[in-house]
Parts: C-alpha cells; sequence; structure tokens
C-alpha cells in the first residue's frame, strides 16, 4: 500500500519548524518532533547525514563515505511531517521569519514560525586561509575524498623517484593539531603505512615513512586532562610517531611547513602531505543572527544565545551545537544532540500550552579518542581508561551512533578487515588525485619566489 502524506492544505495549517543543518542537531530535533502538530523542514546543502566522528577513517581508507554519510532523504522517509530541501543557506531574516537558501541559480524561499540553526562549523586556519590550499582540513566528505587522495597518493608517487631525498619528502605527513582528530589522523596514517601497505611496495618501504604531530599546545587531548595527554603522547611515541608540542606554524607552501617553538626558533619540515586538524570555526549565519538580533558573537564565529539557547528578542529562533557559546560547552557531537532535543521540546511545550522547560544543561557522557587499533582513550566523569577496554568503549558507542543496521554490520566487517586484518577496504584513488598534488608541489618549485606563506599575525595554528 502506497504511503499516505499529509496534503497541501492539512501541511499549511501546521506549525512550520525549520531546521538548518542535517548533522547531529538538526536530525535529532527532527527525529524529537516525529508525532508534533508541526510541518519539519530540513534545509542542508548536502542533504546527507554526516558522522563527522568517523571522517578520518574515510580519509585514511577504511570506510567508505557512503556508510558514514547515509542520505537524510533515506533516514527520514517513513516520518510523515519531514521534509528536505537541498540549498545553502545564505540568509535568515528573523523579523521576516524567512530562510533563504541556494542552489545554482535556484533561490528558494522558506517561511517558518520557528527556527532550529545547527549549521556546525568549519575549518579555521585562525586567520591563515591560505594554508588550506596545502593542508586540508577534515570536516566534510569533500576533505577526507581529498585527503584519502594525497595520503595514499603520496606513496605512489614516491614509489616512481629514484632520488632518495625527494621520496622521503613525499612519506613524510604533518599532521597539525593533537585534538582527538589529529591523533586519530596520526595514528591512522602510522597503521597504514606499518600495517596494510607494508608489502604493497617494492621501491620503497611504507613503514619508514615519518609521521609528525604538531600542536602549538603544551598538551596532546588536552580536553582529557593531563593524565591521558601524557599516557596518550607515550603512546603515538611508541608508535614512532614525532609528537611536536609547543610548536606554532607560521609559514607553510606545497613542500614544507614552518614552526616556530617558544623560543622564537624557526624550524623547517620538509613534507609534501599535511593535514589540518587545528581549530573550528563556526558557519557564517552566526554572525547574521548576530547583527540582527544583538547577541553576541565570539571570535569562532559562535552566539551567545539565552540560557534555553534561544536568541534576544525572539524565542523562536533556537540555535544549538557548534554554532552557540553557550556556558562555553564544547564541539561535540553529544551536546548536539541534545540541544536538538531540547529545542524541539521547548517547541512541543509551547504548542501544548505547557511552560517552558528550565535552562539547558549539557550532560557530559565522556570523551573518548583511538590512537591505533585495540589502543584508545576515554574520560566518562572522574573515570579514565586507555587501552583495549577503552578501544572496546569507543568501539560500541560509535556503532551505537550509526544510522541504520546495515551501516553498523558494513561497518563492523570493515573494521574487521583493517584492525584484526591488514586490509583497507576503500583504497581507490586516481592517477588523477595523485598528479594534482604532484603538479601543485611542481608549481610550486618553478615559482619565482620560494618564500613562505607569511603570518599577516601571530597566532597559535
Amino acid at each position: 500500500m502506497a504511503q499516505e502524506f499529509p496534503t497541501s492544505a492539512e501541511l499549511e495549517r501546521l506549525h512550520r519548524v525549520v531546521i538548518i543543518g542535517s548533522g547531529f542537531g538538526g536530525l535529532f530535533a527532527a527525529k524529537a518532533l516525529k508525532k508534533a502538530p508541526v510541518q519539519v523542514t530540513i534545509i542542508d546543502k548536502t542533504v546527507q547525514h554526516l558522522f563527522q566522528p568517523l571522517l578520518y577513517q574515510v580519509a585514511t581508507g577504511i570506510l567508505s563515505q557512503g556508510v558514514i554519510a547515509p542520505p537524510t532523504r533515506e533516514i527520514l522517509n517513513r516520518q510523515r511531517n519531514a521534509e528536505v530541501l537541498l540549498g545553502e543557506v545564505t540568509d535568515v531574516d528573523v523579523e521576516a521569519r524567512t530562510v533563504t537558501h541556494r542552489v545554482g541559480e535556484y533561490v528558494t524561499t522558506t517561511p517558518y514560525d520557528s527556527l532550529i540553526v545547527s549549521a556546525g562549523a568549519g575549518q579555521s586556519y585562525f586567520g591563515h586561509d591560505e594554508f588550506a590550499e596545502f593542508a586540508p582540513g577534515l570536516k566534510s566528505i569533500d576533505d577526507a575524498l581529498e585527503l584519502r587522495g594525497r595520503i595514499y597518493g603520496a606513496f605512489e608517487i614516491a614509489e616512481l623517484l629514484d632520488d632518495p631525498e625527494a621520496a622521503e619528502q613525499w612519506l613524510t605527513f604533518v599532521v597539525i593539531g593533537a585534538g582527538a582528530t589529529g591523533v586519530e589522523v596520526a595514528g591512522q596514517i602510522r597503521e597504514l603505512s606499518s600495517r596494510a601497505l607494508r608489502h604493497d611496495f617494492r621501491r620503497i618501504n611504507p613503514a619508514d615513512a615519518k609521521v609528525i604531530l604538531v600542536d602549538a599546545g603544551d598538551q596532546v587531548l588536552a580536553s582529557f586532562g593531563e593524565g591521558l595527554g601524557e599516557r596518550s603522547k607515550k603512546a603515538l611515541e611508541k608508535l614512532n610517531i614525532d609528537v611536536r608540542l609547543g610548536h606554532t606554524v607560521t609559514g607553510m607552501d606545497a613542500q614544507t611547513v614552518e614552526l616556530t617553538d617558544k623560543d622564537g626558533t624557526k624550524h623547517v619540515i620538509k613534507s609534501n602531505c599535511k593535514v589540518w586538524a587545528a581549530g573550528v570555526s563556526a558557519s557564517s549565519l552566526g554572525r547574521k543572527l548576530g547583527e540582527q538580533t544583538g547577541a553576541a558573537v565570539d571570535r569562532s564565529g559562535r552566539v551567545a544565545t539565552l540560557p534555553d539557547t534561544t536568541l534576544p528578542g525572539h524565542e523562536e529562533v533556537f540555535v544549538i551545537g557548534d554554532m552557540a557559546s553557550l556556558n562555553d560547552y564544547p564541539g561535540v557531537a553529544q551536546v548536539a544532540m541534545q540541544g536538538g532535543k531540547y529545542a524541539a521540546g521547548q517547541i512541543k511545550r509551547r504548542l501544548s500550552g505547557n511552560p517552558d522547560a528550565g535552562p539547558f544543561k549539557y550532560f557530559d557522557k565522556g570523551s573518548m579518542a583511538t590512537i591505533s587499533r585495540f589502543k584508545a582513550v576515554a574520560k566518562v566523569g572522574k573515570i579514565e581508561l586507555t587501552g583495549f577496554v577503552a578501544w572496546l568503549m569507543w568501539l560500541f558507542i560509535h556503532i551505537l551512533y550509526l544510522v541504520g543496521f546495515q551501516k553498523r554490520v558494513t561497518t563492523l566487517g570493515h573494521w574487521a578487515m583493517a584492525f584484526v586484518g591488514r586490509a583497507r577496504a576503500e583504497r581507490t584513488i586516481t592517477a588523477y588525485e595523485a598528479m594534482g598534488m604532484a603538479d601543485l608541489v611542481r608549481a610550486r618549485q618553478r615559482a619565482d619566489s620560494e618564500i613562505f606563506y607569511e603570518p599577516r599575525q601571530h597566532d597559535d595554528g
């Protein structure tokens, strides 16, 4: 029997909830409104629900992008009061209560009665966006696929070279930022070089690859506390990862990274493959909302909301997840999930005539990060775990939050191949991707000037 959906007339009479973003905050808000008398419209420029914590596994060939980014339409296809629209939001008019979004030449304006803004965050280069050409971040599927091409392409190009020094430059990987993403990327590049690719080349030994993890701070995994940070650093060094703390990136081009330590001494690393995992910047929508409502916006673009996640003078507009600076909550998935549920609950209370709930309070369920196969760190309240037990906890939690039974089974299969065996299921790259990197390096070699991009101001990065 064909599925029945509300008629246009029925939808017109419903309270209209527009959700910007289909990440954790947006999706959990939409699902929480499933049985509410509302019309839900999700607007996103990708119309996939991205499980961002596993992007690094796409970049290193463990998982395919389809496993961690199922279509939002597929997830909500049985939710009769929800629709999904493709488009990049270019403007929000809080007085007219409209959202404007664009796909190419097509511009659409969608009205709302309540608005939930969960547009997430992008990579921050601390004022040096020119570095992005040489060190991609890891915030989207596009980023992950580009990095996959660069990482695997580096090994392929090194195999072609007779000059050992040139090959070494291709086999030197620099990861900038020692937070969870940086640690996980560095660990997987080392796993890739020392295990998965170990027997696949004839002219080079992938295990000779250098992996360098750089951070301006004094600690690995700073948000996990000093104890776990120090243990993580030792575990990384045991894997033969060169950890350089207290070093700020002050210059970069296609072939090199310039670091400056706390004494002002400069160090140059020759590397053709860099990954940036050092900072985040909230969606530009935050500043537009701040200008219209008077809400303060910090350097990272996060909006200072009221305690109930709404904006001053606009109780119908909720800002959640990475875009909000409320109580300085961390930019992690759980904050967005809980914020989405909270905003949906507030809307349902108002429609039912019930009083609003109290201020939004984030319940910290803990933090975890992998270092390598069978090794992870986890912090839940005062409990700190390391090693295999922490890794099992990490595995269980990530499987739990993946959407769909099929995705979970597929992921477990790929993890078994990568962690128990040596195989990587997603190693496909094209000659075009590999040559793109080579062309970038050659272009810099031919440049008249070989100077670094100099910083416009001294920032941590």
